[in-house]
């Protein structure tokens, strides 16, 4: 059956910390990248399923294929680290109803119409929003850049903007 254990917004995508621990933490063995742009981009297609860890199964999707990929159980023991850049995209996984308990959120680096909202975490005001949509829905957003650290729920960052 097919399952996601860790869903993770992260505009690096797959990176050491993904590697190294969040894969061993979650006994994931398949990632899923959420993203239109990077599922129409071979080369970054290639780079990325280079820093994949030998054995991890790696789809790269655009968000409808994502979407209906997920929302399918399959067959066999699939258990999926979902990796997105942005709220928005998790936020649209949500709505096509692909089931999400909780979401980590990691890096977002700053850049245009981004103000920081917390350590490695920039966003703006869309982004915000999104978070407090999702939040709404009853999804837990945790900040937390690696399973060893302590996370910080999203929510109560999010009561002080």
């Amino acid at each position: 059956m097919r399952s996601i254990v860790l869903a993770r917004i992260d505009d690096r995508l797959i990176h050491g910390q993904v590697v190294t621990a969040w894969c061993k933490t979650t006994g994931a063995n398949a990632i899923v990248i959420a993203d239109d742009e990077v599922a129409r981009d071979e080369f970054s297609q290639r780079l990325l399923k280079a820093c994949a860890p030998p054995g991890m199964t790696m789809h790269t999707l655009t968000l409808s294929d994502a979407s209906s990929y997920l929302r399918n159980t399959g067959e066999g023991d699939e258990r999926i680290i979902l990796l997105t850049k942005t709220p928005g995209v998790m936020e649209y996984l949500l709505e096509e109803g692909v089931s999400i308990d909780r979401i980590i959120l990691g890096g977002m680096g700053m850049k245009a119409g981004r103000k920081r909202f917390n350590k490695n975490v920039s966003a703006s005001e869309e982004e915000i929003s999104s978070m407090k949509r999702i939040v709404s829905r009853g999804v837990d957003i945790d900040y937390q850049m690696v399973p060893k650290e302590r996370p910080v729920n999203v929510k109560k960052l999010l009561s002080k903007i």
